[in-house]
């Protein structure tokens, strides 16, 4: 049995499973294709222990520093 896992953008309405904060990694567990969501701060604290057990580590953390550069130039 073969298993998909559609990738998407995360957006503002993802929030991290830990404080409530806007979502920037999403984890796929490779074992059950569940689904967590982290803010870049808790993701970097969990990484070195869930990273080798997930198929899938979407980090979108960039897009934090795409948006400070935005606000410098405003």
């Amino acid at each position: 049995m073969t298993t998909t896992t559609t990738s998407r953008e995360l957006n503002a309405l993802d929030r991290c499973d830990r404080c409530g904060a806007q979502a920037y990694v999403r984890a796929v567990l490779a074992s059950t294709s569940g689904e967590l969501l982290f803010c870049a701060h808790h993701a970097r604290s969990v990484e070195s222990k869930l990273r080798p057990i997930t198929s899938v580590w979407q980090d979108e953390s960039a897009r934090l520093y795409e948006k400070s550069k935005v606000d410098i130039n405003d």
